[in-house]
């Protein structure tokens, strides 16, 4: 981690501190999800960064990975549990971030959301140089489970490296054995959701963030402004309103054909069972030589 790296994720991580508190304040009952995460995205690039990955607001039993398309109209209503989601980059170097917003009026949902956040802090607390990602997991699971919920079970914190928001170590949010060990040097985030249900997810729905993870086997009949704008972005998750400036079924297409190619990855969003409410906070931690800097406080 050398100081211009470390500087950027630092940086990044206080425009995104920034970003979800203003839309912590702004999610509100009648408020579109849309507007909150176009105005978070115009929040990051006013600031002098990029959006690390689409910024996503997922509602009730949607986890994680619900990103608004060009012509979303979903509104928040009263008694949602509504998370928020962001990421922010400088030079490649990114951070991430979330936090849960409870909209019932007689605060039903503050139990999760606590035990979400309770779970966070004694993973932070829990973080040092060789300590067992397993252990990390095994405080986030015993924070959870102690307040009456469970831990979302198949979605993990993850490493952060440069044009890359998912690398090694992922980090649990229950007692695993086995999967590495924190070390000085390293920038990851942690992420556990706390839910009223079983804590397991699935996919369901249209995907709206994409990621290429390969170059195009054929470029043939590709149309290349979308896959220049496309290249634009090093790799990092993208979504449909990222190219608004250019022609929608020229866009459309060039999705399509690159998935079937197995270039492009679709991200739909990930579900609990209906009725179930699923909490989550993040933060982006540096992990340094005097113990660990929570870069998104």
């Amino acid at each position: 981690m050398d100081s211009h790296a470390l500087d950027c994720h630092r940086r990044a991580g206080r425009i995104a501190s920034e970003c979800r508190s203003w839309a912590v304040e702004h999610i509100r009952p009648g408020v579109t999800v849309r507007h909150v995460l176009e105005t978070v995205e115009a929040m990051i690039r006013e600031r002098g960064a990029e959006p690390g990955f689409p910024a996503q607001s997922s509602r009730n039993h949607v986890a994680a990975h619900y990103c608004s398309s060009p012509e979303d109209d979903l509104a928040y209503a009263e008694g949602d549990c509504v998370k928020v989601d962001l990421g922010v980059h400088i030079d490649g170097y990114i951070c991430d971030t979330a936090a849960t917003v409870d909209l019932s009026a007689d605060g039903r949902w503050a139990g999760v959301c606590k035990a979400s956040r309770d779970a966070l802090a004694a993973a932070i607390a829990t973080v040092g140089d060789g300590v067992p990602v397993g252990e990390v997991g095994a405080a986030v699971e015993r924070t959870i489970t102690a307040q009456g919920f469970e831990p979302v079970r198949n979605l993990t914190g993850h490493g952060l490296g440069r044009w890359k928001v998912h690398t090694p170590p992922q980090i649990p949010n229950y007692a695993e054995r086995g999967g590495g060990r924190f070390k000085t040097g390293m920038v990851f985030a942690i992420e556990p959701f706390a839910c009223t249900g079983r804590g397991m997810i699935k996919e369901r729905g249209k995907a709206e963030v994409f990621m290429m993870v390969r170059p195009p086997r054929n470029a043939k009949g590709l149309d290349r402004d979308v896959l220049r704008a496309i290249d634009a972005w090093r790799g990092l998750p993208i979504a449909r309103r990222y190219f608004l400036d250019l022609d929608r079924e020229a866009v459309e297409d060039t999705l399509q054909k690159l998935a079937r190619q197995g270039s492009l990855m679709r991200y739909p969003p990930l579900v609990e069972e209906e009725g179930v409410m699923v909490a989550q906070f993040e933060h982006s931690l540096f992990l340094g030589p005097d113990g660990v800097e929570v870069l998104t406080a």
